[in-house]
């Protein structure tokens, strides 16, 4: 059964010397910058100093989602051979009766998160080790934008293992400020979080502000004026939903950003939203967007998402030199998704990367979850596919072709030996045949029409 969800506040002088004992265990067994360090905790203060100690003396932190089956987690672990493995609070404790270490002021390395692609394999996103100029670099970029400092107070709602969580928290520490951490998110935590500690800045994700902006006990008109920062990103946020939460905050508070594991695109403010409906915002200092048509296509039909970006913000697929090649193009690079430009340079998205599913903030890639539905007796054919959820943003659903006997409930039974929960199937639907196009290839954008449903994403 999940643990009752709690919040750890944690500043600066009380992080400093267990990210240094941290870096000092690691060393001293022998580990030296480059190599691997694996966690699979939930969030929590003494998860963050670890995993930043050690980003602090070169040592990479590779972060795994803690809902991972056994699985899947060892598969992730095999291909990235980690010096060190952290999967337990005994594990994480001892972390802090090392030596402390002499550590860089800023991070060496970014934590290397997982990320996925139309072959459903995942693969780890690095930036390997990086100068102490290049770590100054990589620190401003961030820092300059959120403006984070000693009087912040920033709430963490995403987990460690996604790299938002990270990305802010690590800033906004590492610029003095202090952290209200939950071990995970609940919507009535939450509000107590915002109404009790009163941070300045906070993240989330649309699933989770669609669940805090709908508690009955939030007050019709209570604002959340303890904030000077609110920042939302990691799927598309419905309008309705996003002007609530401009209606809870003061003028200018809320910012939208778009991104991905393997970097940042744009920064959108209040007001350019409101003038721009819809838009994710114009490129972040550094970058340049450009966008390429797609083959096929008509011209100024949105395309292919580019982003040119400064030297300090390239990235590599772990041990993949061919998918970290077809990612870049100079100094640009691609997650695949497609949108178009205005004629002042804001981005509009038209889609999410090829075959993606965003449901609740995380990305799940059909790819993946077919290759683990297609082990199960009786499974012919599958395809999976997203459809609009009020709650989750998409949710995850499966078309699967077999023999008469074959049930819904078999599939969906079956797959929680086989993938994480957010992974899973919510919907399975047993179907004859699956529409394909002339060259014999499903086509995945029409199976829930073809299936009578209503809507479909991704």
């Amino acid at each position: 059964m999940p643990t009752t969800p709690v919040v750890e506040v944690l500043t600066r002088a009380e992080a400093e010397p267990k990210m240094a004992a941290a870096a000092g265990w690691l060393l001293e067994r022998g580990l030296e910058p480059g190599d691997r360090v694996a966690f699979s905790l939930d969030s929590s203060a003494d998860y963050l100093c670890a995993l930043l100690g050690a980003a602090r003396v070169g040592i990479i932190p590779v972060l795994l989602n803690t809902s991972l089956l056994a699985r899947e987690r060892d598969q992730l672990i095999a291909d990235v051979e980690p010096r060190h493995q952290v999967f337990d609070r005994e594990g994480l404790t001892e972390l802090f009766t090392g030596p402390t270490a002499e550590m860089s002021e800023y991070l060496l390395t970014r934590p290397m998160h997982f990320t996925s692609g139309t072959t459903g394999h995942p693969k780890g996103v690095t930036t390997g080790v990086w100068d102490e100029a290049t770590a100054r670099a990589v620190f401003d970029d961030e820092a300059s934008v959120w403006g984070y400092g000693p009087d912040d107070l920033h709430m963490v709602n995403s987990p460690l293992y996604h790299t938002v969580g990270v990305r802010l928290s690590s800033t906004a520490l590492l610029s003095g400020g202090s952290l209200a951490i939950l071990s995970r998110f609940d919507a009535a935590l939450a509000l107590d979080v915002l109404r009790r500690l009163r941070p300045t800045s906070a993240f989330f994700v649309p699933t989770h502000l669609h669940r805090l902006l709908g508690l009955e006990e939030l007050g019709a008109e209570e604002k959340f004026d303890s904030l000077r920062l609110f920042t939302h990103a990691g799927a598309p946020c419905p309008p309705a939903l996003k002007r609530q939460a401009i209606d809870r905050v003061g003028p200018g508070v809320l910012f939208e950003f778009y991104g991905s594991t393997e970097g940042q695109f744009t920064l959108c403010s209040t007001n350019e939203w409101l003038e721009r409906p819809g838009t994710v915002g114009k490129a972040r200092r550094g970058r340049t967007l450009s966008i390429e048509p797609i083959e096929g296509h008509a011209e100024g039909e949105p395309g292919t998402i580019w982003c040119s970006v400064p030297e300090f913000a390239r990235f590599s697929y772990f041990n993949n030199p061919a998918a970290t090649n077809a990612a870049w193009r100079g100094t640009a690079f691609t997650v695949g998704d497609i949108g178009s430009l205005d004629d002042d340079g804001y981005l509009f998205l038209n889609g999410r990367r090829t075959d993606l599913i965003i449901t609740g903030g995380v990305n799940v890639y059909p790819a993946e979850v077919e290759a683990a539905l297609a082990e199960i007796d009786g499974v012919d054919q599958v395809c999976v596919f997203g459809r609009d959820d009020d709650d989750w943003g998409q949710r995850v659903c499966a078309a699967v072709v077999g023999p008469p006997s074959l049930r819904p409930e078999t599939v969906l039974e079956a797959s929680r030996q086989l993938l994480a929960p957010y992974k899973r199937p919510k919907e399975v639907h047993v179907t004859p045949s699956l529409p394909v196009g002339s060259t014999g290839k499903v086509l995945r954008d029409k199976v829930a029409a073809h299936l009578g449903l209503d809507s479909a994403m991704g």
